[in-house]
């Protein structure tokens, strides 16, 4: 349970970076809390969203990500960040990813800044 909560927190931590790096990927809310409750809200969505959509796309797209080496990860991130927005959008969320370019880059910051404060994060295995 530790370890969920850890991976939550990175990934709201990721979210909320590319939200301030990116224009195009845009958080609203009323005041700071709101606005953080919906981040952990987009955070635990795309956290199911990686884990089960992922791999399906992943193992569909095998032939891509050889044929790449591998970067053909950048557009599965990139798709996984757009249907949690998709997800979000429906959910009633103010959460909202515009254009697939602004994905792509965005989850490239995502895996970066979630990779970095996983390593930091203490880990509850």
């Amino acid at each position: 349970m530790k370890n969920f909560v850890v991976k939550t927190i990175a990934n709201a931590g990721a979210l909320a970076v590319a939200v301030w790096l990116l224009d195009k990927i845009t958080l609203t809310g009323d005041s700071t809390g709101k606005k953080i409750g919906t981040l952990v809200l987009v955070a635990l969505i795309f956290g199911v969203v990686n884990f089960l959509v992922k791999p399906i796309v992943k193992l569909l797209s095998l032939p891509l990500l050889i044929l790449t080496l591998g970067l053909f990860t950048l557009i599965v991130n990139a798709l996984m960040l757009l249907l949690t927005s998709w997800f979000a959008d429906k959910l009633d969320l103010s959460f909202h990813v515009e254009g697939f370019w602004t994905a792509v880059l965005g989850g490239l910051i995502i895996s970066i800044v979630s990779w970095a404060l996983n390593l930091a994060l203490p880990d509850g295995d």
